[in-house]
């Protein structure tokens, strides 16, 4: 199986992760993919991105080098805001691609499994929202599963499936048993699904061998994927709703060795 989108990484925007747009982009390039999404983490996580850092996201190439930009965030659950994320309805509107996760330091801490999950149904609801992330991590962050999977087949959010969290070094490599399950009942149930890298740094863009592993276990076929390419993702994203912003930032390409021109 070969998947040519990765709907998770980050740059040095996250404050925690060591590579740019453009490092990505080429490494995407380079590893045959067609597509990427930017998803720096909202600004609830320590150093994470600013909010105007969202608003000014249209600025990125849509295509750069031939690789299609998805300009997005990796957002926050919030217990504060008025839609119930890092990030306001607003912002989350403009972007092309909205990803929302659990993350520590965030007001999630307490291994709560019934707050956990009301946060995030709440946050599945929000139209806006496209994938939920690594919602596996039960030794940090525990979900009931039935209720996230029903919840995101109804409203036709992704269920991600972290390429990372089953990676030996991870820090959520001893919640990978819970990350399987929540990728079996996924596929059960017919809600969408994504294998992402959750890459912070760009040599890890389009790294999916770990999951794709999983998939294969549990018999889950290519077909099921969201990313099996640019044309799938934007086939699925466009189904939700409009992207205002979806082209702008216009198609760059990058000389080798030279300077940054824009395509007309």
């Amino acid at each position: 199986m070969r998947l040519l989108a990765d709907l998770h990484t980050h740059t040095i925007a996250s404050g925690h992760a060591y590579s740019t747009v453009t490092e990505n982009a080429g490494a995407a390039r380079r590893a045959g993919l067609e597509l990427i999404a930017v998803t720096d983490h909202g600004p609830a996580v320590p150093e994470g991105a600013h909010l105007w850092h969202f608003w000014n996201l249209k600025v990125i190439p849509s295509v750069l080098d031939g690789v299609r930009i998805i300009k997005g965030c990796e957002a926050n659950p919030c217990l504060t805001s008025e839609n119930g994320i890092d990030l306001p309805d607003e912002v989350l509107e403009q972007l092309d691609f909205v990803a929302v996760g659990l993350h520590p330091l965030t007001g999630f801490d307490e291994g709560d499994r019934m707050k956990n999950t009301e946060a995030m149904l709440r946050v599945i609801s929000n139209p806006l929202v496209d994938m939920i992330t690594h919602p596996g991590n039960e030794d940090e962050f525990p979900l009931d599963i039935d209720a996230i999977v029903a919840a995101a087949k109804r409203h036709q959010v992704i269920v991600e499936i972290n390429d990372y969290s089953f990676t030996p070094t991870s820090a959520r490599n001893g919640s990978s048993a819970r990350e399987r399950e929540f990728a079996a009942a996924a596929h059960t149930a017919g809600a969408p699904i994504a294998v992402g890298s959750d890459a912070h740094y760009h040599l890890r863009v389009g790294r999916f061998d770990h999951a794709l592993g999983v998939l294969e276990d549990l018999g889950i076929p290519h077909a099921a994927c969201v990313n099996r390419d640019a044309e799938s993702v934007l086939g699925f994203l466009l189904g939700k709703r409009a992207r205002p912003r979806l082209e702008y930032g216009g198609v760059w390409t990058t000389p080798e060795g030279g300077n940054v021109e824009a395509s007309r």
